[in-house]
């Protein structure tokens, strides 16, 4: 009977349009739980302090709901037509993670959850709860075990059918149905993942350090971007997608069929110079609807500004679009234009200027930023 409840559920699935569907038993294996305790020890999850907040709850799915017998784990490919990494390699252009050029997933998967799950409530009696990534759920973990994919040696899913390109979304269900047997890891000896990069924040094979992941600096950190790591952000201007679309079992994936996830033309290689240009509503017009826009505007021009600091010639309307935000209300906005303009600008120049902005610059950290560049005058 509940297998046939399962393949219901399936069905109704993928007719609804999901791509990826598992069922799992509403625990996880020891491993995900130490790891996870693991991870937060080390303080590889940086200042995401709700990592810690909410480890016991995310560690295990019946302390989040103590009805939960059966997580149906739901997938929605987002893979392109097109090469993800193009983006990286323009010096005029932001290079923004695929995932996020187009409609905010979370609101469509969430969407087509709740739709599922009425469709399931109206057949089988029994209370069930719906989850995004937003929610204290280790989804990869239990994406594994619902043979939907695996987690490679980058921590991300891997999928045999999609490759590195999918949402997930989750459904818990108080009714116990049969689980799926879980999805093997197929990485074997492959390390493409971890060569690919940018920033070396792969510490080991199935180990991530936020704190270096591009990702997390340029999405999740709240303060400056560290010294060290700037440069090695490249244009990236919001998150980074390297070790996901070098992994060789994207060949097999299938270009996504959603429409939200298309990608707005205006964010497959937006303009630095007019990024850098955006005000508080110009950010939030440009970005409606979509994943950018949580970053705030001030983080996303820290992002910006990092880009153009990157640009390997002082190309003169990005050298203007830094110099109009050396005055910017923002203290974080401004540090990273006065590392910009350190990076495109002629130094004995720019250490004058410097001297003159330190006795008027309020902000410690932003002083610091222009204390580096007058050093040259001072020796």
């Amino acid at each position: 009977m509940t297998a046939a409840i399962r393949e219901a559920i399936r069905g109704q699935a993928l007719a609804m349009g999901f791509d990826a569907v598992g069922f799992a038993e509403a625990r996880l294996a020891e491993e995900a739980r130490a790891g996870l305790a693991e991870y937060i020890d080390r303080g590889y999850h940086g200042d995401m302090g709700w990592l810690a907040h909410t480890a016991t709850r995310r560690g295990d799915p019946r302390v989040l709901w103590p009805e939960a017998r059966t997580v149906v784990v739901l997938g929605l490919n987002y893979a392109g037509d097109e090469d993800p990494l193009a983006a990286t390699a323009d010096p005029e252009g932001g290079a923004i993670s695929v995932y996020a050029r187009g409609q905010d997933y979370h609101d469509t998967v969430k969407k087509r959850l709740k739709t599922l799950a009425r469709w399931i409530a109206a057949h089988w009696p029994g209370e069930l709860k719906v989850f995004v990534d937003t929610a204290p759920v280790m989804e990869k973990p239990l994406a594994q075990q619902a043979g939907i994919g695996w987690q490679g040696k980058h921590t991300n899913l891997v999928s045999r059918d999609f490759g590195s390109w999918l949402f997930l979304g989750e459904i818990y269900l108080s009714l116990a149905l049969e689980p799926d047997m879980p999805e093997e890891d197929h990485c074997g000896v492959c390390r493409r993942c971890l060569d690919a990069c940018p920033t070396h924040a792969f510490p080991a094979p199935y180990r991530l350090d936020a704190r270096r992941c591009i990702s997390y600096l340029t999405i999740e950190h709240k303060g400056s971007i560290p010294h060290e790591l700037r440069p090695l952000i490249g244009y990236r201007i919001f998150g980074c997608y390297d070790c996901l679309a070098v992994c060789p079992w994207n060949k097999f994936a299938q270009t996504g069929h959603e429409p939200a996830f298309l990608p707005r033309e205006a964010l497959t290689a937006p303009r630095l110079a007019e990024l850098a240009g955006l005000d508080d509503a110009g950010f939030r017009a440009l970005f409606a609807g979509t994943s950018v826009k949580r970053t705030g505007r001030d983080r996303f021009l820290r992002n910006v500004l990092t880009a153009i600091g990157n640009a390997p010639e002082p190309e003169p309307t990005l050298v203007e679009a830094v110099r109009r935000l050396l005055d910017d209300p923002s203290p974080l906005v401004r540090g990273a234009a006065v590392w910009a303009l350190g990076r495109l600008a002629e130094a004995g120049q720019v250490a004058v200027e410097a001297e003159a902005r330190l006795a008027a610059e309020p902000d410690p950290e932003v002083r610091a930023e222009w204390q580096l560049l007058a050093l040259p005058a001072a020796l």
